[in-house]
């Protein structure tokens, strides 16, 4: 979770968010960062003059319009839609006589103490939000139409404390990240080449912690394997634990409909509840939704191989940031970061003020950009730019060869250099 540079300093191997908002906070405040962020702006578009070879960024800031020039862009959007999550049509929710509350709009103001809730979803955000919700809630029920993949880990991770006891910080910082993102990746390696050994450890893990006799098949026995679609983490087993406590039940079933007084189920069973909340997942979408031009023409990022996981088929001096569908968001971030900065500086010891990458006239395979079955990326497969089937035009998810492959990266590889006209340059 944290920068290469700056050690994270609490004893939690994975934190809660305000923890981690504190640490960026202290971080970017530490080194300066701060002075150079511009909050509360929205950015609408961009355009690559290739006479000048500047960009013009037009944003919103407080109401009023903005512009940015500049030589290089670096898109640090992600990958998710976060103005307009995914919301499937829910017969009957606008009879809810309670409160309907998405996790990307949490209402403020919303009291839920000693309410009956309904969590709608059993991804990442349902699950992290289930434990929370039980601290107030009278009861919570999370409803799903099929199991997801729940890995315990650890909150505070024993052998992580020894390291960072024993060795100097920097030194324990650089061991620990080495050490989870190997962890990771082996745990992804095992699902993929032994998916049924990994599913026996899962479900071992998931009876030894839910009550005697608890239906396991049912609730936590998905019908893929193991990575097809996201493995949620949970810590210190705390869904099962609050399962075990008699304040979460799990229902697997369909919603036939919505009244009044709560949510219909096809089986003809009803859940009554106060507060539904809809964890129905996020929409995917390139680039921040922001729109992309060259010259005045708008490109569709879709139309695109990605270069080397960061840049774009024939699109000068930008770059994006997307991390690991399998790993650590923060590793690929670190090594864009690094690779963006190599470019950068060999540029401008040659005197370029351009740089794109070139697939030529070659054919080549194409392939999703990430190999996962769930459904937000099956929806969003008409948005997301392409990836090829070999280097450097390959979007891998294995962070082991990517580190490899960026220690020996060739800067030159597959990329035309040039520099505008002087007398260009100095009129922009």
């Amino acid at each position: 979770m944290s920068f290469p540079f700056e050690p994270w300093r609490r004893e939690e191997s994975i934190a809660d968010g305000s923890d981690i908002w504190r640490y960026l906070d202290e971080t970017a405040r530490k080194h300066s960062i701060d002075e150079r962020i511009q909050v509360n702006t929205y950015v609408r578009s961009a355009d690559w003059d290739s006479e000048t070879d500047i960009w013009t960024v037009r944003a919103e800031q407080d109401g009023t319009d903005k512009t940015y020039r500049c030589r290089f862009l670096f898109f640090g959007t992600g990958y998710y839609n976060y103005d307009n999550p995914h919301s499937p049509e829910l017969l009957g929710i606008e009879d809810f006589a309670g409160v309907v509350a998405h996790p990307q709009y949490w209402p403020e103001s919303l009291d839920y103490t000693g309410k009956r809730i309904v969590v709608i979803g059993s991804g990442a955000t349902a699950i992290s939000l289930i434990p929370t919700l039980t601290e107030k809630a009278a009861h919570v029920t999370m409803l799903q139409r099929s199991p997801s993949y729940l890995f315990s880990l650890p909150r505070i991770e024993p052998m992580a404390r020894a390291i960072q006891k024993i060795l100097p910080r920097m030194f324990a910082h650089s061991i620990i990240r080495w050490r989870n993102a190997l962890f990771l990746w082996f745990m992804y390696l095992l699902a993929r080449k032994l998916p049924n050994v990994m599913k026996w450890v899962i479900r071992r893990r998931a009876i030894r912690n839910l009550p005697d006799g608890y239906d396991v098949d049912t609730h936590f026995k998905p019908l893929y394997n193991p990575w097809d679609q996201r493995m949620c983490m949970i810590l210190d087993s705390d869904l099962y634990k609050v399962i075990k406590d008699g304040r979460v039940d799990v229902v697997t079933d369909h919603i036939d409909h919505i009244d009044a007084k709560g949510i219909v189920l096809k089986s003809g069973h009803r859940l009554d509840a106060d507060v539904i909340v809809t964890a129905t997942g996020l929409r995917l979408q390139a680039l921040g939704g922001i729109v992309v031009s060259v010259n005045g023409e708008q490109i569709d990022p879709a139309d695109r191989f990605v270069y080397k996981e960061h840049m774009l088929e024939d699109l000068p001096n930008m770059a994006w940031c997307i991390g690991y569908t399998n790993n650590s968001w923060t590793l690929r971030a670190d090594m864009t970061a690094r690779s963006v900065a190599k470019l950068l500086a060999y540029m401008d010891s040659h005197g370029y003020t351009h740089a794109y990458p070139h697939r030529g006239d070659t054919p080549m395979t194409e392939k999703p950009l990430w190999n996962l079955q769930a459904g937000y990326v099956q929806r969003a497969a008409h948005v997301l730019p392409k990836s090829g089937t070999h280097r450097p035009w390959n979007v891998r998810h294995n962070f082991v060869l990517d580190a490899i492959d960026h220690r020996f990266d060739r800067i030159e590889e597959s990329m035309v250099f040039g520099r505008v006209l002087a007398e260009a340059a100095k009129s922009a």
